[in-house]
């Protein structure tokens, strides 16, 4: 097995452009990791990396090996899964990403269960509204709201989400209130929005009575973190656009109310992403029937009710 360890680390290494990046991931000391490097350079009898002390890069045999090493792993991990499958008994870590609020509210409140069911199972859970890529961050499965950019992946649809443009009546009070998008943008009215490194969408998309229609989402206050984005609309700082499930208390206690009413936004898809060779893992494929059932019948049970405080 330390051989597999060995290519295991290297794996790591190459995606990661760090040893000490794929020692955290795969929770080995530096020292550690920079071990398996050198045992697996001295039984290859080549450099796999140059390294500097700012730097780390793949040599050509690096580049090369990694192209073998990925398929190595992929058949050991493929046997290893119909042993698993035969045995009933799914065993191993699983690594998986989804945005804070669907993680936070969906996601981490059904892992206990899971869990209790599959007792050799483990699971390390990434939350963060980034988009995230699962082959370099060695994810097996990554949740996420809208449309995927890479065709290479497989995707399970779990639900349509429905969305709503929400605001703290006292922002009402002071700013006014906004029935449609072209309201919201000819007011001038703040908008609260989501921003991360690689984000693509600066506009609103909402539902028009000519149909879809996008809006610039104009606002001084940005944040990577959607729940601070409520946190910021509960104190008064402005409009946020929210999957209902993540406000749905606070609309029905009255501390956010809908605004932007006449010009709703369009729902958002939520679904699942995995590799082809990630989905004939037994656990991971548990795992997401397991989520996909909970949170699907969650999200259908806190669709905006017709009557809210306005």
């Amino acid at each position: 097995m330390s051989y597999l360890d060995n290519i295991r680390t290297f794996v790591r290494v190459y995606e990661l452009g760090s040893m000490s990046a794929a020692g955290r991931d795969l929770r080995i000391s530096p020292a550690v990791t920079s071990s398996r490097i050198s045992q697996l350079e001295e039984y290859l009898g080549v450099r796999l990396f140059q390294r500097t002390t700012r730097n780390l890069n793949a040599t050509e045999q690096g580049k090369a090996f990694y192209r073998g090493a990925c398929e190595v792993l992929e058949s050991v991990e493929a046997a290893e899964a119909q042993v698993i499958e035969i045995t009933d008994r799914p065993k191993g870590s699983l690594y998986v990403a989804a945005p804070l609020g669907v993680g936070r509210r969906l996601i981490a409140p059904q892992v206990p269960a899971f869990l209790a069911e599959y007792p050799d199972v483990s699971l390390r859970l990434r939350l963060t509204d980034r988009k995230v890529d699962l082959t370099t961050e060695g994810l097996d499965l990554a949740y996420f709201l809208g449309q995927p950019e890479d065709s290479n992946l497989r995707i399970k649809k779990i639900a349509d989400v429905q969305r709503v443009l929400c605001a703290s009546p006292d922002y009402v009070h002071k700013r006014g209130h906004p029935r449609s998008g072209d309201e919201i943008v000819n007011g001038k009215h703040e908008c609260l929005n989501l921003r991360f490194p690689g984000a693509t969408e600066f506009q609103w998309p909402l539902m028009t009575e000519a149909g879809p229609k996008r809006f610039r989402a104009a606002g001084r206050y940005e944040c990577d973190d959607g729940d601070i984005l409520v946190d910021w609309a509960l104190a008064g700082h402005g409009i946020t656009l929210k999957p209902v499930f993540e406000v749905a208390d606070y609309l029905k206690s009255g501390a956010l109310i809908v605004v932007g009413e006449e010009t709703p936004p369009e729902p958002i898809q939520m679904a699942c992403l995995f590799t082809h060779r990630r989905h004939q893992d037994p656990k991971t494929r548990l795992f997401m029937e397991f989520i996909s059932d909970r949170i699907g019948d969650a999200i259908k049970h806190t669709k905006l009710p017709d009557q809210l405080p306005r």
